[in-house]
């Protein structure tokens, strides 16, 4: 009877856990639903999900110890956050010649 964790995190700095004991050849949906994730998210559903880290499938086996995470939906692409950080920064405030020692060289 392996015994799993299940995480979600509805906001920045925000960690929800679960501990759930499930039968032998249980998924990573049954802890999911075992869970009771459903019940504070109606109208939900899970858009990704993983184990430790690690996209899965919802129908991948879990085992003893696992920790089965549900993913929310990104908000903003990563790479469209990076850039409009940087824009707003400035090309000299920002990267890896930002912080240059006084008389070194250019691109140093």
């Amino acid at each position: 009877m392996p015994r799993v964790t299940v995480t979600y995190s509805p906001g920045p700095r925000e960690v929800l856990e679960w501990a759930v004991d499930l039968p032998e050849g249980a998924t990573v949906r049954d802890a999911v639903l075992a869970s009771g994730w459903q019940d504070g998210h109606p109208g939900e559903e899970p858009v990704d999900v993983g184990i430790w880290g690690r996209r899965c499938t919802p129908q991948q086996a879990v085992r003893e110890g696992d920790r089965v995470e549900v993913y929310r939906p990104l908000l903003v692409d990563p790479k469209v956050a990076r850039r409009e950080r940087f824009r707003k920064q400035g090309a000299r405030a920002a990267g890896l010649f930002a912080r240059r020692r006084p008389g070194a060289k250019p691109g140093y």
